[in-house]
């Protein structure tokens, strides 16, 4: 468990700037390859990445918590995560109305997410 996550900023450690274009970075987890950076936010207490999982899991956008990026490696172009393929397919789905990420989108991935942190949302 990885107590403490922040699940809505970059962690200290992994190596993300702030400015960095990570769009089109391959996206790995634990045990393989997730997608590709569609979208990114650096909002201050609203950071996240949404990866276009492509043919892997049909195309679905996925919404990752900042919190979940362990390392970014520019020169490879790769953001590494510590979730697993199948915490990834199994986490909520983004339809067209989250589009604009309303209000209440932190609450709703926070309740997913939390649990591989020791239940903490911060």
């Amino acid at each position: 468990m990885n107590e403490g996550v922040n699940l809505w900023e970059f962690r200290d450690t992994s190596g993300h700037t702030a400015g960095t274009d990570l769009i089109g970075f391959h996206v790995e987890a634990v045990d393989g390859a997730v997608g590709k950076v569609d979208k990114l936010s650096e909002e201050v207490g609203a950071q996240y990445l949404v990866v276009d999982t492509g043919p892997w899991i049909f195309g679905r956008l996925v919404l990752l918590p900042a919190g979940t990026v362990i390392r970014v490696e520019i020169g490879e172009q790769k953001v590494y995560i510590d979730r697993t393929k199948d915490d990834i397919k199994n986490s909520p789905t983004m339809g067209a109305s989250d589009s604009d990420l309303g209000p209440d989108y932190r609450d709703r991935y926070a309740v997913y997410y939390s649990p591989f942190y020791g239940g903490r949302i911060m």
